[in-house]
């Protein structure tokens, strides 16, 4: 997991740089590598640096507390020295630094040296003695002692430590081997993790219980975007088309959220039924940056959490076991987990966030609420007011405005803003791990994590789903032999997004980027994967033999079948339009009948005719007809 922490060299602006600090969660102060010159930088826009790959290795969150805290401070100490350059700096600025700390000014010359060929904080990391965790005792005596304790120790029989020692002894007198001192046998039982003693002497049920998750916590999410959870659900609101603000149905919600800080990391809405799509976008969604996403909504509040996540944690539905989220966590080295059996405890964070948005959507009007007894008489089509745009902006405000800035009881009363804000940039007690580092190629992520299928090429590009793509970038690959049986054909992955597939990109094997590939016949229309199907099963139910001129034909005379309904269904609308305002018009009419004179018994309209008589008064007869 790549971070961005004082001290790593990136690239911005296509130039080297070291940063030198952390300014929120958004900015940073670079140094120039070249000419020292310092600016202050997006965090969203730094990019690894190839020049410096063994640093963006380092994984800094695996070490520890004590040794990290220890390099930081060292740091610290000869940052003023790093700032002045190596041609600025004197003997005396090194040996007034070294005289503060009471180290030999020689140690404070090996750290500038270490820091300035890495450009990073761990290389001035303490160096791990060889024989620490060591076992020095002679092989034999380390199997008898390994033996006892599996088979005598870690029993349901739980004999004590004591009973232990002695048993090694004896089997060690057998064997003629010296026995080991019976403190070396217990430091060995010491290092035993609490769990596995409760595990195998007391029992599973035992140590699982007592070990579980406390609320608010999750297994190995110490530090953001350890553990993010995914999971879906419908919304409990009715929402509008955009043209005629007529109902259209429920949307369906996907998102991921930080399982240390509660932040949502990504989300995606859509129309369609969860699947694999939905899973892919929410995941890409929550690792890229989210500058452009709060651009195109008009929102200027921050939402400054994006970068790989360790592992992503879901339930056991089939759209999380797919081919497609397997190859795309492996590609970017993100670990794919399923929630254990039986423990519907792990999935906790999301389902309590789906109960927060769920709550929150029931202010809105045409909310369908949670259950039927629940909505009562309550009209949720008739009052649906929002479209699919307008909630997904919303949802987002909401977000970014609301849950992030609010104070979760299962964090402490923090709000998950500011929990993020203290384990990136760090507190007074404990430095901060460092922001994630911003993907390179976003569009390539977005395409690792769409629907992919694995095809030949031919002479004519390449057929998925009896429809052809060409594109010269296949030339190459045709009729290319497996390279592990040269008797097969090579099959190539290509993605596409099933909301449009008049195009597919293929995944080049050798610069493992990848390329677009239209229709071969580009007179063709764009189509969606979900359009595609329907058409093959009404050819199917007629019985038609499938070919792309068919398909194609086939899409022409449904999207007609529609235009027509729509046509159809638009005037009946505008019919009973016109009867509800020619209903309205009569009642009104109807109310303002004239009155009768009480007097003269003649109506208002009769007093009117006799006063004016027919043909009296013509309208604009004060004008003369020009001649």
């Amino acid at each position: 997991m790549f971070r961005l922490i004082p001290g790593m060299q990136v690239r911005w602006l296509e130039a080297s740089y070291v940063i030198l600090d952390l300014v929120g969660l958004e900015k940073v102060v670079l140094r120039h590598v070249s000419n020292g010159g310092t600016v202050v930088a997006p965090t969203s826009e730094l990019k690894q640096d190839s020049t410096n790959t063994e640093s963006a290795r380092q994984d800094f969150v695996s070490i520890p507390d004590a040794d990290w805290n220890e390099a930081w401070k060292r740091f610290e100490l000869i940052r003023p020295l790093l700032e002045m350059g190596v041609n600025q700096r004197t003997l005396a600025d090194v040996q007034n630094v070294a005289k503060s700390a009471k180290k030999n000014y020689v140690t404070i010359y090996r750290w500038l040296k270490n820091y300035e060929q890495s450009g990073r904080v761990s290389s001035l990391l303490r160096r791990e003695r060889s024989d620490v965790q060591g076992r020095r005792l002679p092989i034999e005596t380390e199997a008898i002692i390994d033996e006892v304790i599996k088979d005598h120790h870690l029993t349901l029989q739980r004999r004590s430590i004591s009973e232990t020692c002695v048993e090694i002894q004896r089997r060690c007198r057998e064997a003629a081997i010296k026995s080991p001192h019976p403190n070396s046998i217990r430091k060995r039982i010491q290092q035993i993790s609490d769990k596995e003693l409760m595990s195998k002497r007391i029992g599973h049920k035992a140590a699982r219980e007592r070990f579980k998750p406390i609320e608010g916590s999750f297994p190995n999410a110490d530090f953001p975007l350890a553990v993010v959870q995914i999971d879906h659900t419908p919304v409990d609101l009715i929402i509008v088309d955009d043209k005629d603000r007529l109902p259209i149905g429920r949307p369906y919600l996907t998102i991921a959220i930080d399982s240390f800080s509660r932040m949502i990391s990504g989300f995606y809405l859509s129309l369609e039924a969860p699947g694999a799509l939905s899973a892919g976008l929410c995941i890409s969604h929550s690792i890229m940056t989210k500058e452009v996403w709060l651009a195109k909504h008009e929102i200027s509040t921050p939402w400054p959490i994006w970068g790989k996540m360790r592992k992503i944690y879901v339930d056991n539905a089939k759209e999380f076991r797919g081919a497609m989220l397997e190859r795309a966590c492996n590609e970017h080295g993100i670990i794919l987990e399923h929630r254990p059996k039986g423990l519907p405890n792990y999935g906790g964070h999301v389902e309590r966030a789906f109960r927060t948005f769920m709550a929150k959507t029931h202010t809105i009007a045409g909310t369908t609420f949670s259950n039927v007894e629940t909505k009562g008489d309550y009209d949720s089509e008739a009052l649906a007011s929002m479209t699919f745009d307008e909630f997904e902006r919303w949802f987002t405000i909401f977000i970014v405005q609301v849950y992030h800035q609010r104070a979760h009881s299962g964090i402490s009363d923090i709000p998950p803003i500011k929990l993020y804000e203290q384990a990136i940039l760090g507190t007074a007690e404990r430095p901060g791990i460092g922001s994630p580092m911003p993907v390179d190629d976003e569009d390539k992520l977005r395409l690792d994590f769409m629907p992919f299928v694995e095809r030949t090429i031919q002479e004519y590009g390449v057929l998925i789903d009896n429809i052809r793509y060409y594109s010269d970038v296949l030339r190459m690959w045709i009729h290319a032999r497996d390279t592990s049986n040269i008797k097969l054909k090579r099959k190539f992955i290509f993605a596409r997004d099933p909301r449009d597939i008049s195009v597919v990109y293929f995944l080049d094997p050798n610069t493992r980027t990848y390329a677009p590939v239209p229709y071969r016949d580009s007179s063709h229309p764009p189509m969606s994967i979900w359009e595609l199907r329907a058409v093959l099963s009404r050819l199917d139910d007629e019985g038609v033999q499938l070919d792309e001129d068919i398909i194609f034909d086939g899409l022409r005379r449904m999207r007609e079948i529609e235009m027509m309904a729509i046509a159809k269904t638009s005037a009946a609308k505008k019919a009973r339009r016109n009867a509800q305002r020619r209903k309205h018009w009569s009642k009104e009419k109807k109310n303002t009948a004239p009155e009768t004179s009480t007097q003269t018994g003649f109506t208002n309209s009769a007093v009117a005719k006799a006063d004016y008589p027919e043909n009296q008064l013509q309208p604009y007869d004060d004008i003369q007809e020009a001649m």
